[in-house]
């Protein structure tokens, strides 16, 4: 590993470090992928990774794009214990965005086969972690390693979701834009209606029809 990326992993671990030297042994990173989308679930990851794990190349998922799913296999690899929630679109609209996301929160930490005595969770508050202790990091994924771990196995978790989702409404091009409002996803709306994954709560105006596969 290069001097570079050492220092830069190194920093990444220092929220951890400090933690450890507290007398947390098993600290769990929890982060989400997909509260934006118009469209498919949003998607919640949380693992613990071993105290001395220097995985080249964790960061924040929203960095390190092209090597997202060989990072994902390592994660998993040396993870001690993870765990991964789909909420679906229908969830969403039902119970709003921010409440599906920390019922994702919930979920993770029930279906851990190993409980952490801390969570470290990207910002979100006023969450249900069965009574594990939590602190909440603003900009998390950026600035803590088990977070950003986390980030990695929740993002291609649902960009995995999106691609099938893709062979079966290929005319909306989510292989492209995962969902998100891009301006070729505003338009195949516009010619094709919302189809069954689409947000209703997100897409409100829009035209709603039944949509064939």
């Amino acid at each position: 590993m290069k001097e570079k990326e050492l220092e830069r992993l190194t920093k990444l671990k220092e929220i951890e470090k400090d933690l450890y030297q507290k007398g947390f042994h098993k600290i769990c990173g929890i982060d989400e992928a997909g509260r934006g989308p118009l469209a498919g679930p949003v998607v919640v990851a949380g693992v613990i990774m071993p105290q001395d794990s220097m995985i080249e190349g964790v960061n924040d998922s929203k960095k390190v794009s092209e090597k997202r799913e060989r990072l994902y296999d390592l994660i998993l690899e040396e993870a001690i214990s993870y765990s991964v929630a789909i909420i679906g679109q229908d969830v969403i609209d039902e119970i709003n965005i921010l409440n599906a996301t920390k019922q994702g929160v919930t979920k993770v930490v029930e279906e851990l086969a190993i409980k952490p005595d801390l969570i470290v969770v990207d910002a979100l508050t006023h969450i249900n972690t069965k009574g594990i202790p939590y602190e909440s990091i603003i900009k998390g994924d950026a600035k803590c390693y088990n977070i950003a771990a986390a980030s990695i196995i929740a993002k291609v978790t649902r960009d995995r979701i999106m691609r099938q989702w893709d062979e079966v409404y290929p005319q909306y091009g989510f292989i492209s834009h995962k969902g998100y409002g891009t301006a070729k996803h505003m338009a195949a709306i516009r010619e094709y209606g919302l189809c069954p994954i689409h947000r209703r709560s997100f897409t409100k105006g829009l035209r709603d029809v039944s949509c064939n596969p």
